[in-house]
């Protein structure tokens, strides 16, 4: 276990401990609510659990955050006979959180998903402290079924995971928390958000004249969609009026960018090691194909951008089938399988929708926005609820307003 040097806050104030880790669609929420957190009290001191394999050992201290990190394992089938090993991780795991805890000072602790969740939850048991946790996928994962039978506060994006959670019933639908950047897009007026489209598509070099197509696939990219994405610029190479923008992940990229080179595919497709401006992302695109992952079906959602989404097929639960369901049973996105993504089948689903302008607007009005735009603060009052302390009125300012 390492942790950095506690931080207690000032007599009074207040200080929660969030659990999140492994993957971008934990994470990202977690700072979102943490974001929240600070806006609704000022002084509050925010800091993370979780470990140092994940992304959050870079994402988190990134942000501004303190971590903590404890010695946990992932809750995987895949462990196999190592699977004897996770009981004795998760309680010694759950004593170094509960350490972290009492030294933080904590009113409260959030389990926001990620197998660095649980030992957050269980720590906050041990400490006697309440915990809320925040399902973010349409089937849980592991974790969170854990951790729901340790606390009543339990908290979803979606309500179809209600019924796969003890104490489900209960549950108090938030959305997805997601940035005070997006959330503020989610918001604006058309005009408003027209008139950040052409400084969305200035930024990322996009000609004018060109529809873009955007490929996601999550935190750490997705081989099967970069693959196809750079098989589809070679094939339309010549046209002039697309641009594809290929987020692939770190590991990726040099590969990725000799894929385009040799098939010619870079005149029109750049490709990038990450999207770290999600709003002027989905401002600037036309069309996005990714994978579902529980924060990027909600980012669709909230903004309105049309997809493809490719669901992950080894997720726990097919998890990632559900999540995308949302968006494409709204006629808000279609759902191909990974199995089938290539570029020829791309090609024949992606190009018609860029062919039909009004088929696009139709998906982007079917996108069903929920709470997802509020629910960082959604869950912030929540959690201050919990913890005992009355938020101050809550105001998220929008980086928006800044470009």
């Amino acid at each position: 276990m390492t942790t950095t040097t506690p931080h207690r806050p000032a007599a009074g104030a207040l200080s929660v401990v969030i659990g999140a880790g492994g993957t971008g669609g934990h994470i990202y929420p977690g700072l979102a609510l943490a974001e929240a957190l600070r806006a609704a009290v000022p002084g509050a001191v925010v800091s993370f659990v979780g470990t140092e394999r994940g992304l959050e050992s870079e994402l988190i201290p990134g942000a501004g955050y303190r971590l903590h990190t404890v010695d946990m394992i992932p809750f995987d089938p895949a462990l196999g006979a190592k699977r004897y090993l996770l009981p004795a991780a998760l309680l010694r795991s759950a004593h170094q959180a509960r350490s972290v805890i009492r030294a933080q000072g904590a009113h409260a602790v959030v389990g926001m998903g990620g197998y660095p969740s649980a030992p957050a939850v269980l720590g906050a048991r041990l400490a006697g402290l309440p915990a809320v946790i925040h399902e973010s996928n349409a089937v849980p994962g592991r974790a969170n079924q854990f951790a729901a039978r340790l606390t009543p506060h339990i908290a979803v994006a979606f309500d179809r995971s209600r019924a796969h959670l003890a104490g489900g019933e209960r549950a108090l639908t938030t959305g997805m928390p997601i940035s005070a950047a997006l959330s503020g897009l989610a918001e604006l007026p058309g005009a408003d958000r027209a008139a950040l489209r052409v400084e969305a598509r200035r930024a990322l070099g996009v000609p004018a004249g060109r529809r873009l197509v955007v490929f996601n696939g999550g935190s750490l990219g997705a081989v099967r969609l970069t693959r196809a994405a750079a098989a589809l610029a070679g094939l339309w190479q010549y046209r002039d009026d697309v641009q594809l923008l290929v987020k692939t992940g770190p590991a990726a990229l040099a590969d990725t960018v000799a894929d385009l080179a040799a098939s010619g595919g870079q005149r029109i497709a750049r490709a990038v090691p990450y999207l770290d401006r999600m709003d002027l992302v989905y401002a600037a695109a036309d069309l996005v194909v990714c994978r579902a992952g529980s924060a990027t079906v909600a980012e669709l959602a909230a903004t309105g951008v049309p997809a493809v989404l490719v669901p992950y097929p080894y997720a726990p639960g097919d998890h990632q089938t559900h999540n995308a369901r949302v968006l494409s049973d709204a006629g808000a996105g279609l759902l191909l399988p990974d199995a089938e993504t290539t570029a020829e089948r791309l090609a024949s689903l992606v190009g018609p929708l860029l062919a039909d302008p009004a088929r696009l607007a139709a998906m982007a009005g079917a996108a069903e926005p929920g709470p997802h735009a509020r629910a960082a603060e959604l869950l912030a009052a929540e959690v201050l609820r919990v913890a005992g302390f009355a938020p101050a009125p809550l105001s998220v300012t929008s980086d928006l307003e800044r470009i």
